[in-house]
């Protein structure tokens, strides 16, 4: 079936010497492979090959077989030609661990055009604004409403949080983070993308983040910590 559809590239991995395997999210069937031959052969390869850079915003057209098997595009053209995100170091530091991010969240071919347009409207945030320290925290949060596992926050004025549970009790269980985590926790919880971005020390950063991908970790089956993940400790140290 031909469709015409917007995407987000998720990955891009180089298949043999000239091809490419490109995974994206797209807006009308959720998550698709496609096969690029012959992307490094010939005088626009390096033009073919930046339509794939992570998280970058399409409008393809494709045949879609949905045999679970690598669909083909027939036309790609970008949705929108980031100004800032491929160079400026800290912004392709935090694409490049979201791409990896949405790699082991995102699963199933089926559309869902509410994480689609919320992560479209947040991409498009990040490539205009210079204000970006708590992106992807934030980011990570408000996916959870998408994937299923937002935390419970009717009892958020309770001392700790339950990871596995994912609410607020009054008591320091096992699986519960320190009175200090949890305060973090709930200050995160409260940021919008155009909070204030020094509300956070680099070392409570680090403390949210690391919340985050066990929070991930323990609700989402398959779920990897991102290779990039020192690289950005780095850049936010």
């Amino acid at each position: 079936m031909l469709v015409k559809t917007k995407a987000i590239v998720i990955s891009a991995l180089k298949y043999q010497e000239k091809s490419l395997i490109v995974k994206c999210f797209t807006e009308s069937d959720g998550l698709k492979s496609y096969f690029v031959p012959s992307a490094y052969s010939n005088k626009k390869a390096n033009q073919k090959i930046a339509y794939f850079q992570a998280l970058n915003l399409l409008e393809i057209e494709a045949n879609h077989k949905n045999k679970g098997t690598l669909e083909h595009f027939k036309e790609i053209k970008l949705a929108h030609s980031y100004h800032t995100i491929n160079t400026d170091v800290v912004k392709s530091t935090i694409v490049l661990f979201l791409s990896e991010i949405l790699h082991h969240s995102i699963h199933e071919e089926e559309k869902n055009q509410d994480l689609f347009s919320f992560l479209e409207t947040a991409f498009l945030w990040l490539d205009t604004h210079d204000e970006i320290a708590n992106f992807h925290l934030i980011l990570m949060l408000e996916m959870t409403k998408f994937l299923g596992f937002y935390p419970d926050t009717s009892d958020n004025e309770l001392d700790f949080f339950d990871i596995r549970e994912g609410i607020f009790t009054p008591f320091q269980g096992i699986n519960c983070l320190s009175q200090h985590q949890t305060f973090l926790f709930k200050k995160a919880l409260e940021l919008k993308f155009d909070s204030n971005q020094k509300v956070f020390a680099g070392t409570e950063r680090q403390i949210i983040l690391n919340t985050l991908l066990d929070y991930y970790t323990i609700h989402l089956d398959g779920f990897k910590k991102p290779k990039s993940l020192d690289v950005l400790k780095e850049v936010f140290s």
